[in-house]
């Protein structure tokens, strides 16, 4: 089981900033990544929808040998990660968080932002760890509506693009915000455009390299780490058919 792939689902690109980090730190490891393209995005979608397309996927991924499985989409984590280890109680799961926890322990001002999607508010993990770690900071809830459309569209250097982040993003400033969690890995991607509106005034929060850490924690728990040093061989599929991300993986690999 070394020699087997790590899995990755997300509902379409975003995850792929989670593929960067653990293929950055684990460079010999395989990896299925499946992007849910024609189903994408997962915010607006109702939990029974997004639990039934992750569970769909996970079933692709388990036909490809995945020994673990990233599930790169905080909405996905929220809707379906508890579901997906009860029913695949054999198979090791990777879920996203907002870093919500790291935000309020690191805060100056006690006021932080968290940018997602409805469906990663929504969730049970989410308000636990608002109300552990962050109940006496000043969270700033902003709903990312439409930002997931422009990203997969390729429409992330356009005015359509700055006009929704200011939008977003001024609020939280204003409001003092010191630091900002990103809650969808889609968010990733803007990172350059967002650290222009807030001038270094906000530090951002992405929780793709603790993602990746707990992926090489559990592979070495595991006893699964691969130790081939070949070259490892990166499948991406969507709509279960191979596909080329060629624009953004050279934009992640920069």
């Amino acid at each position: 089981m070394s020699s087997a792939p790590v899995g990755l689902l997300d509902s379409g690109i975003g995850g792929l900033s989670v593929w960067r980090e653990v293929t950055r730190l684990l460079p010999h490891e395989h990896t299925v990544y499946y992007a849910d393209s024609a189903y994408c995005p997962y915010g607006p979608k109702t939990r029974e929808e997004i639990i039934a397309r992750v569970v769909h996927i996970t079933n692709f991924l388990l036909t490809k040998q995945a020994k673990l499985i990233v599930v790169a989409c905080n909405t996905a984590t929220a809707a379906a990660i508890d579901y997906l280890r009860e029913q695949y109680n054999k198979t090791l799961f990777v879920g996203m968080e907002p870093a919500v926890k790291p935000a309020a322990l690191l805060s100056k001002s006690g006021v932080v932002g968290v940018l997602a999607t409805q469906g990663t508010f929504n969730g049970r993990l989410y308000h636990e760890t608002v109300e552990r770690f962050a109940a006496n900071t000043t969270v700033i809830e902003q709903y990312g509506d439409g930002l997931v459309e422009l990203i997969e569209a390729g429409k992330i250097d356009t005015p359509e693009m700055d006009a929704l982040l200011h939008k977003y993003i001024n609020p939280m400033l204003e409001a003092g915000a010191d630091h900002i969690a990103l809650g969808c890995t889609h968010y990733s991607f803007l990172i350059p455009a967002i650290r222009k509106i807030t001038e270094n005034k906000a530090e951002l929060l992405d929780p793709a390299p603790a993602v990746a850490q707990q992926v090489k924690h559990l592979l070495v728990q595991n006893n699964l780490i691969d130790t081939e040093t070949t070259k490892p061989k990166y499948e991406f599929f969507s709509d279960e058919k191979p596909f080329q991300f060629n624009e953004q993986l050279t934009m992640n690999n920069e």
